[in-house]
């Protein structure tokens, strides 16, 4: 039998590369369309492929589920964490947005023992410092540091870090696919509810970019921008189905590091679609990222659990 926490992790490694395809995708149409539009396209576009996915996973009965209010209120969790996370891509270089992001491991250690009642072991903390060292390192602290938005992704951090603890607790009552379904339809009724508001209330401009990216009207998308919103949709489906069933299969404290490997992948898009190159600082902070995450894999708690789930 294959081991969980194996399986945890690799769920999580892909799940985050696949988001970092969308993080490129969404700051490159953010300076001309409304975040909300973005996400509704999005969500339209992940809806079939999610009922697929819950019908061969579960079946659509399952959709039904007894844990109602447990996966909506994690799902609107999701909504602020990744609003807010967005929200950042205008104003902050894409490395110094995600950088500042995945400080969620430590507020997932940190919670899992409240949350959960897991014990977390003095590597795993070792392991989570020393790769926010390293992020810290790749975000070179400088003025980009203290622009506001940064609190966007910190904010972003804590809310996603509540998410994914809730996603262990109600495990065994609905699987991956139906909690990114319930996720995919609260981001469409949050996107669509917020464009209604700002569009009622007139308040569609702001001076700072990203209350600009929230609050801008709707816009008719280029032939190429509307193919872009819509590889979000495909890109979120697989994405939050492999983060979700990765939280959910093994323990948050064993898999959290992990989430520092999307900093592999952000420097890289930078460079590639933004012209942003990397310094010799990112690649000192992505090694340190790399060798905390099997620091943590390598602590006697995780052979444990290892030992547990095969």
């Amino acid at each position: 039998m294959q081991n969980r926490a194996t399986l945890g992790i690799l769920f999580l490694c892909l799940g985050i590369f696949v988001f970092s395809l969308q993080d490129a995708v969404i700051k490159a149409v953010s300076g001309n369309y409304a975040l909300t539009q973005v996400v509704s396209v999005r969500c339209l576009v992940s809806v079939p492929i999610l009922l697929l996915l819950v019908h061969f996973e579960a079946g659509l009965g399952s959709l039904f589920s007894r844990e109602f209010k447990s996966l909506a209120g994690r799902a609107a969790l999701l909504l602020l964490a990744y609003t807010t996370y967005y929200m950042a891509f205008p104003a902050l270089p894409l490395a110094d947005a995600v950088a500042l992001y995945f400080t969620v491991p430590l507020f997932m250690i940190a919670l899992a023992p409240v949350i959960l009642g897991e014990s977390v072991g003095w590597r795993r903390l070792t392991a989570v410092f020393v790769g926010f060292i390293g992020v810290v390192i790749m975000l070179k602290p400088g003025a980009g540091l203290f622009e506001p938005a940064a609190l966007l992704s910190l904010s972003s951090a804590v809310t996603y870090a509540l998410a994914m603890l809730m996603a262990r607790k109600i495990s065994n009552e609905a699987t991956a696919s139906v909690m990114a379904f319930y996720q995919n339809g609260v981001y469409l009724t949050g996107a669509l509810l917020i464009a209604a508001f700002f569009h009622a209330t007139g308040f569609q401009h702001a001076s700072h970019k990203s209350i600009e990216f929230l609050v801008r009207p709707w816009v008719w998308p280029t032939v190429k921008d509307a193919l872009l919103m819509a590889s979000c949709g495909v890109i979120a489906a697989i994405g939050m189905t492999l983060l979700t069933h990765a939280y959910r299969i093994a323990k948050a404290s064993v898999v959290a590091s992990f989430e520092y490997t999307g900093m592999l992948w952000a420097p890289l898009w930078g460079f590639l679609f933004f012209g942003e190159v990397p310094y010799l600082t990112t690649i000192a902070g992505a090694c340190m990222i790399v060798i905390a995450g099997l620091f943590a894999l390598s602590s006697p708690a995780a052979r444990e659990d290892i030992a547990e789930a095969a």
